[in-house]
């Protein structure tokens, strides 16, 4: 069971990762600094968790839930700057946080990092409830 859930939260890692990638290379949308730091957040989630899925560790989620849980939170705020129309960091990259290059229905690119994130945290946080009682 805590591989599969390794496993499936190492493919939302990878398909947020794509994703982003598709994005920049071939939809070339410039990612602002806010994207850059929730890129840095998701990249390495990929790894780390696909590392766990293959070995069957679950204590993963004392390294990877911080990733994601900072993740989470930037995501959020970001979809905030979004609505808004206001950044308290100044953008330096592409365009401005607060612009929205892709839509889709209820979606933008922020949106859909958040809601890796937080599926990721989610599931960090079901594995770390699982360790608790096995310890």
């Amino acid at each position: 069971m805590q591989r599969r859930l390794l496993a499936a939260l190492t493919l939302v890692a990878a398909a947020a990762t794509v994703g982003s990638l598709y994005f920049s290379e071939v939809a070339n949308y410039l990612p602002c600094e806010l994207c850059w730091y929730q890129r840095i957040l998701m990249y390495p989630l990929v790894v780390v968790l696909g590392v766990a899925a293959i070995d069957g560790h679950s204590s993963v989620w004392k390294t990877a839930l911080p990733l994601s849980g900072l993740g989470t939170l930037l995501a959020a705020y970001h979809s905030v700057v979004q609505v808004t129309d206001s950044s308290a960091i100044g953008c330096g990259f592409g365009g401005g946080c607060d612009a929205i290059l892709w839509q889709s229905w209820l979606f933008t690119i922020p949106r859909l990092a958040f809601v890796a994130f937080a599926i990721i945290s989610v599931g960090l946080l079901a594995l770390a409830s699982q360790d608790r009682h096995l310890n």
